[in-house]
């Protein structure tokens, strides 16, 4: 229904000029709309039951389980979206990491054990609302530089507070509190390789943002067939 929705919405004029951006627009404003409503229910959540965080692993509400059912479905669809649109070649590594976390959050709905975790990590979605107006504003090439200046600085005082910061805490306590094996060797595994791409993302947000002179390759680079991996 929003991918629907969002073909109603106008283009800019840098969008329509690219007919390979169509898709990629449709796809962030989808996008967009997920972070906006994980990010603020991963927020209420936690404020409404602040208690859960007590409890990481056996920690439990009804929201919770709700929210963590909306975000798979949302990895499921957008994971389809890339391959039915025959993206899967630029897009891969978000096939990837749709793939881990459908895998996770799946066992953590079945079994109802670590609830409380994926709720930290869809913390990420309020980092995710900032992430997908810079990549708008970019393919729109607004004409006003101040706003994309403004979203930088606060898009990377949001990377830090909602994706790192819940990311490195909930890796220093799995790799202390969780045994390493069944379910929880699985969730330490794909929370580690989550760090590694959280990293790589980080650095190529700092190239482009902050260090664009330590970019290398991009010149002429055709980025229409691309989500927004690189740029």
């Amino acid at each position: 229904a929003l991918r629907r929705a969002a073909r109603a919405v106008p283009q800019p004029a840098a969008v329509r000029s690219r007919p390979g951006r169509a898709w990629r627009w449709r796809n962030l404003l989808v996008s967009f709309a997920h972070s906006v409503l994980a990010g603020l229910w991963a927020l209420f959540s936690l404020w409404h039951s602040p208690e859960l965080l007590s409890d990481i692993q056996d920690g439990y509400s009804i929201s919770g389980h709700l929210l963590v059912c909306f975000s798979s479905g949302y990895f499921i669809h957008d994971s389809l979206d890339i391959i039915f649109n025959h993206q899967s070649r630029s897009s891969w590594e978000y096939l990837v990491h749709h793939a881990m976390a459908i895998s996770a959050f799946v066992s953590l709905i079945i079994t109802g054990r670590f609830l409380v975790a994926a709720i930290l990590l869809l913390l990420v979605e309020v980092s995710n609302i900032f992430l997908t107006v810079r990549m708008l504003l970019k393919m729109s090439n607004v004409p006003s530089p101040a706003l994309y200046e403004a979203n930088k600085y606060v898009n990377l005082v949001m990377y830090f507070a909602f994706r790192l910061a819940p990311q490195a805490y909930l890796t220093w306590y799995f790799l202390r509190y969780v045994e390493v094996q069944g379910q929880g060797a699985f969730l330490t595994a794909n929370l580690l390789l989550l760090d590694a791409m959280i990293l790589m993302y980080f650095s190529r947000l700092l190239r482009s943002d902050f260090f664009p002179s330590l970019r290398k390759g991009s010149a002429g680079r055709d980025v229409d067939g691309e989500k927004f991996l690189i740029d």
